[in-house]
C-alpha cells in the first residue's frame, strides 16, 4: 500500500468512516484537485477508468466526508455545489469569464473588521468570495 492511500486509510478510520471504494476514491480524488469539482466533475474522474460509482454513491460519500469535516461544501454560485478538500480557514478568487476558481489564503482579509457590523449580529465565521477575471482571461 502506497504512503498515500495509507495516509488516506488512516485519516477515514480516526473520523470512524467505514473505509469503503467509493468513499476513497472520492476523498483521493479531491485532495488531488483545486478546482473545487461539482459532484458530476467528481463521479466523471471516479468512472474514467472503471465505471462502478453511481451519482447517488458519491452524494453520499461527500456527505459522510464533510459531515466528519475531511471536505466542505462551497456555494460560489447560485445553485451549484462544489466540494473542497481544504478545510482550512480560506477564501475564493472566481474569474467571471472562464469560471475558474482559486483559493486565496486567510490572511489576505485580516483587516475585516466585523464589529462594525450593526448591533445585534453575532458573527461565527465569514468567508469572502472575490469575483473578477483571472489573468488567463484578463
Amino acid at each position: 500500500m502506497s504512503q498515500q492511500t495509507e495516509k488516506i486509510v488512516k485519516l477515514l478510520k480516526s473520523k470512524q468512516l467505514r473505509v469503503t471504494p467509493q468513499r476513497f476514491a472520492v476523498y483521493s480524488n479531491l485532495l488531488t484537485r483545486t478546482d473545487h469539482p461539482t459532484a458530476e466533475q467528481i463521479l466523471g474522474d471516479v468512472n474514467k477508468d472503471v465505471p462502478r460509482s453511481s451519482q447517488a454513491t458519491i452524494y453520499s460519500s461527500l456527505q459522510a466526508l464533510r459531515d466528519v469535516g475531511l471536505v466542505r461544501e462551497v456555494l460560489l454560485e447560485e445553485g451549484v455545489c462544489r466540494y473542497d478538500a481544504n478545510v482550512e480557514q480560506h477564501h475564493h478568487f472566481r474569474c467571471k469569464v472562464c469560471g475558474a476558481i482559486e483559493d486565496i489564503p486567510w490572511e489576505q482579509f485580516q483587516c475585516l473588521d466585523t464589529a462594525q457590523l450593526r448591533p445585534g449580529l453575532t458573527v461565527d465565521s465569514y468567508e469572502v468570495t472575490v469575483h473578477g477575471v483571472c489573468d488567463r482571461c484578463g
